[in-house]
């Protein structure tokens, strides 16, 4: 069992993981049903951090390529997941075929079941368009960005709330949860928006958010010893994003980091680093101040797609119920 990681390939080791894992099922190395290695024997045989293993695990997972049971391990699935995946359109293609076939069995012909399925479908949208969500997050870069970004249906009404505010005022915030639907927060607060939200029979559900990978590659291709400056609004952005690079392996970077807007200590941080990273909302500004065209590289986070369709069903479910 032979994984060729390289960190002067300029890309993250857990990618580099990922593929030689991928590698090995597909030579027929690590078979169909095998119980791979646990994520601290991994790590110390290949002599990695065991944050890398766990996020090539988890994107595996995610992938289909490999399954986790509790108290038991993680194993490789069938083959067929890693060679052939069905697309997410051709398995919803399928249950809408056993849907005709059993429409057919009912007694109803094609026009009628497209009938049906429209009025369906219009109600569903119709009791969407009532939804509202509460989106909590400590950060006005991520608050701002997802509460444009996160992909629900059309309709789907989503107040964005910062942590501190509701930290300040539970009372104000505990009334807009009052008049929602659901309250979305990240994993990571979970916990303490369970606890400050005191308004019963309210759904909180928590959603995983990962760096956008090009924006991972990107600063991992940067060259040794890159002075990369992070500007973002917030010193919580600045840790996220920091905790991002260090759970990707890297660690070969010079990196500092401000939250200034004075346009005169902008242009001096500027002045000393290589290349940048930015937070979406500040991207334009810092445009502005780096005449000498430094690469910038705007740090992306984006919903985990498990997450947002786990959102999505318990939307459904509510105005269903």
């Amino acid at each position: 069992m032979a994984f060729d990681l390289d960190k002067g390939k300029g890309i993250p080791k857990y990618m580099q993981l990922m593929n030689e894992i991928k590698r090995l099922i597909q030579t027929g190395e690590w078979e169909p049903g095998m119980q791979v290695p646990t994520e601290r024997d991994l790590a110390d045989k290949l002599n990695i951090s065991r944050n890398t293993v766990s996020a090539a695990y988890k994107e595996l997972e995610a992938e289909g390529i490999l399954v986790s049971t509790q108290g038991r391990g993680t194993f490789v699935t069938d083959s067929d997941a890693v060679i052939k995946r069905e697309s997410r359109k051709e398995r919803l293609l399928k249950i809408i075929d056993i849907a005709i076939e059993e429409a057919a069995e009912l007694g109803f012909n094609i026009d009628e079941f497209l009938v049906l399925t429209h009025r369906r479908v219009m109600a569903k949208k119709e009791m969407l368009s009532r939804v509202k969500v509460v989106f909590i997050e400590c950060n006005k870069e991520q608050l701002d960005h997802f509460s444009r970004e996160l992909h629900l249906d059309p309709g789907v009404s989503i107040v964005p709330v910062l942590l501190d505010d509701f930290r300040n005022e539970p009372e104000r915030v505990n009334k807009l949860v009052a008049g929602s639907d659901l309250v979305l927060t990240t994993f990571f607060h979970l916990e303490e928006v369970k606890k400050l939200v005191t308004v019963k029979g309210v759904d909180i559900i928590g959603i995983a958010l990962d760096p956008q990978l090009e924006t991972i590659v990107k600063i991992a291709r940067l060259p040794q010893g890159t002075r990369l400056g992070i500007v973002c609004l917030s010193e919580t952005f600045i840790s996220k994003i920091k905790g991002s690079l260090k759970r990707a392996g890297i660690d070969h970077l010079d990196i500092c980091s401000t939250t200034s807007k004075n346009a005169e200590e902008l242009e001096g941080f500027l002045s000393k680093v290589d290349a940048i990273v930015v937070s979406p909302n500040r991207h334009r500004e810092v445009t502005e101040y780096n005449p000498k065209h430094k690469q910038e590289i705007e740090f992306m986070y984006t919903p985990d797609t498990g997450s947002v369709n786990v959102v999505k069903t318990a939307l459904l479910e509510l105005k269903r119920n």
